[in-house]
């Protein structure tokens, strides 16, 4: 019913935030020691790779580039704008038998983040500008001479047309990294959740907001939202934070993330009871002339209305509302009892590697109420007599078993989060985390 009710109600086509993430200047520093760091390179004549991994490719037709120091590798922040990139690079270049000379090559490269027509974000190099300057040969060390400055012979020493174009390919990885966010994760085998960015991230002095859009996909279908999103924003970035990354997630998203759940069918519970037919016949007589044998008793719970995930300072909770059928035999399961039941259980949110665990807590508060009886009136006092301990111990094991794979979080491919805490808010969750880059294999 529930799969039938989505369908039929059309989705909220609202494009606003549920979710998102801050990365900081300290986090985006870590991020660049993807790139290897500084070495120094040996080559053998022709080109060279340097920063093992960067493929910058420094020609000379003439010389002979004997060796490659990386002197600055940085990547800062430019408010409103995006990010500037600064490389120099120290080549030793013989051009005699004799004779070495010193080359620094200083690249500054600003980059900005945009959507692409698939929706991905794409890392882009937005100015280019390279710098070649002599610095000092073995002769001129010997006769204490001044470097020289930088001339045109120098600049014919290096191919510095082909560096801005090496530059872009230094965006491959980091551009690879960033469609990986928007990956299809699995939460059950039929159910699906997807991070969509929502337009270009903003670059301020506390780091880099990103805002992301949750969808939610049942056997391969988009679902519809069960509300109208409330309009998210991230929070203000803590300038103090000495965390790389801190994620944060609206209750909206809680609430459509058991919503796609409900949707699934993963929440239809079948509970086994301790009591059989007869013991209920002696609480409830009418028993005796619908079974004439002793058989098992059965729950059977679905959602009657989609679960509720309300953020408090400190608190998470989830509230159910579920119809439970008690019912006996099988397969030929017949039904005598149909108790609504509601529940509200404290949740729990733990943070291991990529995804968030949540599980239920003990029930803080249960509500039963007779919905249909074909064994006459009973009371509400026997229902909990009968019902009540087996309902709050059953319903959040069966619950956790679902949810125990927990939800992977946005993440890029390559990075994984560590040192991790979780701190609720009223109506949203922040995740402060660090970046902890996964050994590569191959």
């Amino acid at each position: 019913l529930s799969i039938l009710l989505s369908l039929l109600v059309p989705a909220h086509t609202t494009r606003t935030p549920d979710c998102g993430g801050i990365l900081t200047p300290s986090g985006l520093s870590y991020a660049l020691t993807d790139f290897g760091g500084l070495p120094t390179v040996r080559a053998a004549k022709g080109c060279t790779s340097v920063c093992a991994g960067l493929h910058l490719h420094f020609c000379s037709s003439r010389n002979q580039i004997n060796s490659v120091k990386v002197t600055e590798l940085s990547l800062s922040l430019i408010p409103n704008t995006g990010l500037r990139l600064t490389i120099d690079v120290d080549l030793g270049i013989t051009p005699a038998p004799s004779t070495t000379k010193v080359m620094r090559l200083s690249i500054l490269a600003d980059l900005h983040v945009e959507m692409n027509p698939e929706g991905n974000l794409e890392l882009v190099t937005s100015a280019c500008k390279p710098t070649v300057e002599e610095m000092q040969s073995t002769e001129e060390i010997e006769r204490s001479t001044p470097p020289k400055s930088s001339s045109s012979d120098v600049d014919k020493e290096i191919n510095i047309d082909k560096i801005c174009l090496e530059v872009s390919k230094l965006l491959l990885l980091p551009n690879e990294q960033l469609i990986s966010l928007t990956a299809q994760f699995p939460i059950t085998p039929s159910c699906q959740v997807q991070y969509l960015p929502l337009a270009a991230p903003v670059f301020s002095e506390q780091g880099i907001t990103i805002s992301l859009q949750t969808t939610f996909q049942v056997a391969g279908m988009a679902i519809p939202l069960p509300v109208s999103p409330v309009p998210f924003s991230m929070p203000e970035p803590v300038s103090s934070s000495p965390s790389h990354l801190t994620l944060a997630f609206s209750e909206h998203f809680y609430t459509s993330l058991f919503f796609a759940l409900e949707t699934a069918g993963a929440f239809n519970m079948t509970i086994p009871s301790p009591l059989t037919t007869a013991t209920i016949a002696q609480k409830i007589t009418q028993m005796g002339s619908l079974f004439q044998e002793d058989l098992p008793v059965i729950l059977r719970a679905v959602l009657r209305s989609s679960p509720r995930v309300v953020l408090e300072e400190g608190k998470a909770a989830l509230k159910l509302f579920l119809t439970i059928h008690v019912g006996a035999g099988s397969p030929a399961f017949q039904s005598f009892l149909t108790v609504n039941t509601d529940i509200s259980a404290g949740l729990l949110l733990s943070i291991t590697g990529t995804r968030m665990t949540i599980s239920t807590a003990v029930i803080e508060d249960i509500e039963l109420s007779l919905a249909a009886s074909d064994v006459g009136p009973v009371p509400a006092t026997l229902l909990e007599e009968l019902f009540l301990p087996t309902i709050r111990e059953e319903v959040p094991a069966q619950m956790n078993v679902v949810l125990s794979e927990g939800i992977f979080l946005p993440h890029v491919s390559s990075f994984t989060y560590t040192d991790v805490s979780v701190v609720i808010h009223k109506d949203y969750v922040l995740v402060p985390c660090n970046l902890e880059l996964q050994a590569r294999t191959g």
